[in-house]
């Protein structure tokens, strides 16, 4: 038997699903410029999930209650390949299309 899913857990997994994907996205539209330095630590990948990190354990302290409690540990993992593949998406969007709509302007 599957233990009810309340609304508030669904709702919750939404807002996880879109931060995650407009995190990634924004941290992607970054990624090409590295503006926090070269080092490994500094790419906006690792920040982004850094902060990710540093999110959940404030939502562990604010709601007193283990995180997969909120969000279940399936959908922590999706969310994080979510903003994973936003991220690549926002580098793609900067390397190449906006690159091509500069290109085209100057040309």
């Amino acid at each position: 038997m599957t233990p009810a899913i309340h609304p508030a857990a669904g709702r919750v997994q939404v807002w996880w699903y879109g931060l995650m994907a407009s995190g990634g996205f924004l941290f992607g539209l970054l990624g090409d410029r590295r503006p926090f330095g070269a080092g490994v630590l500094a790419h906006p990948f690792v920040l982004f999930f850094a902060v990710v990190a540093i999110a959940l354990l404030i939502l562990r302290v604010a709601r007193a209650r283990p995180v997969p409690e909120l969000i279940p540990e399936r959908a922590l993992l999706i969310g994080c390949f979510v903003g994973g593949a936003a991220f690549l998406v926002g580098n793609l969007v900067v390397a190449h299309v906006i690159a091509y709509v500069i290109a085209k302007v100057i040309a």
